[in-house]
């Protein structure tokens, strides 16, 4: 087997790249360090081992020797090994000492190149590490050796002659004696500097100063120090999302939560993914299964859930018999994921619930009266739209497609409720089982509902809406979200 040395990139979990996603999700045990980004984690399997060997600063710390000690002897073991490292493994991370040691040892092993700091953090805080004309050179230093004591490999005054841009990495906490040192070497005071604090994250936060002055803002680990003519630009994009820094908590069920939380990172969110609710088959799957292979029987297959439709199709062995019958969404999420399907949805009422549907189908009268409606659905859920069309006329047969069930609590993932700002809840059922698990007075500030259906329940749990969906889907709670917060 082999050992892969993994460059995590800087932070943001989108920066990984295609092989590094690729071995992370063979691997039979992933050893990371503190910066490495948690939800990279995620994209191992189940089963594979986490080890983590972090370095934090002023805390417990594993030795680089027993990493490599620790590498080598999986990999004699035959295990798939991830070391996943911030950044780029030979940038600054003893990538280059693990690699020996793994060939010392005969052990094979592969090197995936990550995405720098040096270049993505500057870049997120709008700053380019090149511009024509004013700097055309990049030097990348390290930031750990203190340039007060006169020791160590790097010529600070080399440094301050050349020119140009010059980044420091994991300078932070000695970042006055490194401006000191620059200015003492030549290197004009006034010099445009920034330092970018978590950068490439939600939390991203940049400081801008002179050379002179940085110190003074007492930039916080881990930084990126940027000094030069380029620290000056200030070409924000990422820091000006219309979510960015907001801490939303999202309680859908995996993988819906997955979507829901990668949508508000591309928005500059940090987002808590803290499901509260999962699917189950129903008590009887049977009469799903009999009533998938009697489908045809029915005018009407009328679907209130993406997850109904997911359930349904699993029981539906020939899609030919859907051919005399009409299809109806809830909407468009629905409706999508029935196109992943290659149904086509024949109705998809104005508004996204099922008032609306109701009257929708009543409106879908043929001159034979009202014929026979199918709704696979969740085994608990609300009677409007059967009883409605009972009352028209209709002949409905409701089939439980699956059960909704609370999981069990997460305290890790709990914890970060009390610092969140936001939670949003997509359906009633989001709303009862947080509820019911947590605590109405463990959410968020600011409570976000789908729908009026779903803020009706949050107020009669005790929980008060701040922010409703005019248009009832999870776009439409992204773009209240970003309504809300440009107000």
């Amino acid at each position: 087997m082999t050992v892969y040395l993994v460059g995590g990139g800087p932070g943001d979990p989108d920066l990984l790249t295609l092989r590094g996603a690729e071995v992370l999700a063979g691997a039979d045990v992933v050893v990371y360090d503190r910066l490495s980004v948690t939800s990279l984690l995620d994209l191992a399997p189940p089963e594979a081992e986490r080890i983590s060997v972090g370095k934090q600063p002023g805390g417990p710390r594993t030795s680089q020797e027993d990493i490599n000690a620790l590498l080598v002897a999986r990999g004699r073991a035959g295990q798939q090994v991830v070391r996943l490292k911030g950044g780029d493994p030979f940038l600054f991370a003893r990538g280059g000492e693990e690699a020996a040691a793994l060939a010392a040892a005969g052990i094979a092993f592969e090197v995936v190149p990550g995405i720098t700091s040096a270049v993505a953090v500057p870049a997120y805080a709008g700053i380019p590490v090149t511009m024509r004309y004013s700097s055309t050179s990049l030097t990348v230093v390290t930031g750990h050796e203190d340039p007060a004591k006169g020791e160590g490999s790097v010529n600070w005054e080399a440094v301050a002659a050349l020119g140009g841009t010059v980044v420091v990495l994991m300078g932070a906490a000695r970042c006055r004696a490194i401006c000191e040192r620059l200015i003492a070497a030549g290197m004009d005071p006034q010099t445009p500097a920034a330092a970018v604090q978590w950068g490439t994250r939600p939390c991203q936060h940049t400081l801008r100063a002179s050379l002179s002055t940085l110190a003074d803002l007492a930039p916080q680990p881990p930084a990126t120090i940027v000094i030069g003519e380029v620290a000056a630009a200030d070409l924000a994009w990422f820091e000006s999302r219309p979510l960015f820094g907001r801490r939303i908590v999202v309680t859908r069920s995996q993988p819906q939560a997955a979507a829901l939380a990668a949508d508000l990172r591309r928005r500059g969110a940090e987002a808590v993914e803290l499901p509260v609710i999962a699917f189950e088959p129903p008590e009887d799957p049977d009469r799903l299964m009999r009533a998938a292979a009697e489908v045809g029987r029915y005018d009407w297959v009328v679907f209130t859930s993406p997850t109904g439709v997911a359930r349904f199709f699993e029981q539906l062995r020939d899609a030919r018999v859907l051919g005399g019958v009409q299809v109806a969404a809830i909407g468009p999420g629905t409706a999508a994921a029935l196109g992943e399907r290659n149904v086509v949805a024949d109705l998809i009422p104005e508004q996204y619930v099922a008032e609306a549907l109701l009257e929708a189908l009543c409106d879908q009268v043929g001159p034979d009266g009202p014929g026979r409606v199918l709704i696979p659905r969740a085994e608990t859920a609300r009677d409007v739209l059967p009883d409605g069309l009972a009352a028209a006329g209709w002949d409905v047969d409701v089939v439980p497609a699956y059960r909704t069930v609370a999981p069990a609590p997460d305290p890790d993932t709990a914890s970060l409720l009390a610092e969140a700002e936001v939670i949003t809840f997509t359906s009633s059922s989001t709303v009862t089982n947080f509820a019911d698990t947590y605590g109405a007075d463990a959410a968020p500030k600011v409570v976000a509902a789908i729908g009026p259906i779903t803020t009706a329940t949050a107020r009669s749990r005790g929980l008060e809406v701040t922010v409703e969906a005019a248009e009832h889907t999870v776009d439409g709670l992204i773009a209240a979200l970003e309504q809300f917060f440009t107000r």
